[in-house]
């Protein structure tokens, strides 16, 4: 008889294979461990990069749902097209971030709107968390400059009790949106489902005013709420709406507000407007001149409601603009 040692080598380990198989089929079942519960939370709301030398964040207040309906001069049929083509659902309402941007120029560090706080619900009120998680306070924020004073952008100046939440920081607004808004005898003439935006005007700004660190400008004389940065008038959705351009060497960012409330609808067809236009015609005539210069200049720009970040280029298409928006990569100043 022959030993094991003088058989072929694929026999033996054919043997060992059958071996284990066999043993395997005797064990006991193991079971196998069920994965950990879903978080269901997503990343803190900022997004970081660099204007030439200037740090800009990104904040992220969160989103409103907005009824298709309030979009203006067109036809459902046109705003449902142009929602599906971009993949936007349209119930319960068109999602709709709600950004602020803070600039850090080396010298002052610049917050450009300040968010809803708890004025419009539960899914916005974030800034200030996110302001903490991009490495700031609220107390090193020297300077705020609001684009108009409608409550997802003024209301976040504010507490519940009337504190500032910027102790140390003076807040700059358009004197006409200003004189608009914090007007008690325009408020007074408005339809009564207009005046609760109002209030939140005034009672966002007031603690600012008592400290005497409110002032206004006017964005179409000219005037520069800081050095290096450009006030512009894109007057329409509310009186005094501004736009503010930072420049930075050859680089340059426009922050410019609510020039945009609904990216798949508004940049391909610019004559829509929204219910909440102040002027709307107005608002569509600035928002043609605006779109046409970005896309022109290849500027970059951030937008209170575009799809956070909220920062890209405007591009022209074959049929009004197209949004092209930023790629995330790490922080880079050697452009």
């Amino acid at each position: 008889m022959k030993s094991s040692l003088h058989r072929p080598l694929s026999a033996l380990i054919l043997a060992a294979a059958a071996a284990a198989v066999a043993g395997a089929a005797l064990a006991p079942a193991v079971a196998q461990a069920a994965p950990p519960a879903q978080q269901k939370t997503q990343v803190p709301g900022y997004y970081r990069m660099m204007v030439g030398q200037l740090e800009v964040t990104a904040l992220y207040d969160g989103y409103i749902d907005v009824d298709p309906k309030l979009l203006k001069y067109t036809s459902a049929r046109e705003v449902q097209s142009l929602l599906a083509r971009l993949f936007v659902a349209s119930t319960p309402g068109m999602q709709t971030a709600v950004n602020a941007y803070l600039v850090h120029t080396g010298s002052h560090l610049v917050l450009v709107d300040s968010g809803a706080a708890a004025c419009f619900g539960p899914t916005l009120g974030g800034i200030l968390g996110n302001l903490r998680a991009a490495g700031y306070t609220p107390e090193q924020v020297d300077t705020v400059l609001l684009t108009h004073l409608h409550g997802d952008h003024a209301c976040g100046l504010a507490t519940a009790d009337g504190k500032a939440v910027f102790p140390n920081a003076t807040i700059h607004a358009d004197k006409a949106d200003a004189d608009y808004w914090l007007s008690e005898s325009v408020a007074a003439a408005a339809p009564e489902s207009a005046r609760g935006f109002f209030t939140m005007a005034r009672n966002a700004v007031a603690p600012y005013q008592a400290a005497g660190r409110f002032q206004t400008f006017d964005a179409a004389a000219g005037d520069a709420p800081l050095p290096g940065v450009r006030a512009v008038a894109e007057r329409g959705h509310t009186p005094g709406h501004t736009g503010y351009l930072f420049t930075s060497g050859k680089d340059s960012l426009l922050l410019w507000g609510d020039v945009v409330h609904s990216h798949a609808t508004q940049f391909r067809r610019p004559n829509i407007a929204i219910e909440f236009d102040v002027d709307s015609h107005q608002a569509v005539q600035t928002r043609k001149r605006v779109l046409a210069d970005a896309a022109k200049n290849r500027l970059m720009v951030g937008g209170a409601h575009l799809p956070f970040p909220g920062l890209g280029h405007v591009r022209r298409d074959h049929s009004g603009y197209a949004w092209v928006p930023v790629e995330f990569g790490p922080i880079r100043n050697d452009r």
